[in-house]
């Protein structure tokens, strides 16, 4: 799979047993659900929706965690919030706060937390969240924090949107494509904490004209965003 980030693989489970401990889950329940949702998001098709999106949503809100009202509830709607993810179907958004719901129920945690997860993970369909959701805003935050990252990693990463979508032609993909970058573009602004705005809001505009104008040049002939001498340059630096 294609993916730029190394995982800690051992910094997640630990991650995840304390956030399941804070709720007193029952330890060999919280060891299933955790093997769950490493083997949802390790399917062969995810190129970047993975562990190390999950990973990196997860760091990003760290850095917010002072602004939030619940952070606990914050970090499981990170764990879940493409729990299920199918790029052919529309309703991913719905069907993982459903799994949410369902498989926290089960363990026991409290509705009102199971609650705040299911809209979190909802608000991930739209990225938007009211001014005073304060904790969809961290999610939301962290979900997009990549179109902000260095140009490098920003064209891995769409490499591997353009792989979980392989099931499109180039024409299809590029219309569809530019149509979300030009929505994202025409927003008053991206990131809605101050700390992020201020950080990776220029950058993150200036990366998705760059894709932008990559697809339009690319047309129907659309060749991948980072060569494959690029590509074979950066997975040697990384490894």
């Amino acid at each position: 799979m294609l993916n730029t980030k190394y995982v800690d693989g051992l910094a997640l489970k630990s991650s995840f047993e304390c956030l399941l401990g804070k709720f007193q889950v029952e330890p060999r329940a919280g060891k299933r659900l955790l093997f769950d949702l490493v083997r949802a998001y390790s399917g062969g098709s995810r190129f970047y929706h993975n562990l190390g999106h999950v990973q990196e949503v997860l760091q990003r809100i760290e850095q917010l965690r002072s602004l939030a009202s619940d952070f606990p509830a914050i970090q499981l709607a990170a764990w879940f919030h493409d729990a299920i993810y199918d790029p052919t179907a529309k309703d991913n958004e719905e069907k993982s706060a459903r799994y949410a719901a369902d498989v926290l129920a089960r363990l026991g945690l409290p509705g009102v937390t199971i609650d705040r997860v299911s809209q979190m993970i909802l608000s991930t369909k739209h990225h938007q969240a009211a001014s005073e959701d304060i904790d969809s805003r961290i999610l939301l935050d962290a979900d997009l924090a990549i179109l902000g990252e260095e140009n490098t990693e920003y064209r891995f990463y769409a490499v591997g949107i353009r792989r979980e979508y392989s099931w499109l032609s180039d024409a299809e993909y590029s219309q569809g494509r530019i149509q979300i970058l030009h929505n994202l573009l025409k927003r008053e602004r991206i990131y809605f904490t101050e700390s992020f705005f201020e950080v990776l809001e220029e950058r993150a505009r200036k990366n998705m004209r760059l894709e932008i104008e990559a697809l339009y040049r690319g047309g129907e002939g659309y060749s991948p965003f980072v060569s494959r001498r690029e590509f074979e340059a950066f997975r040697k630096k990384s490894a």
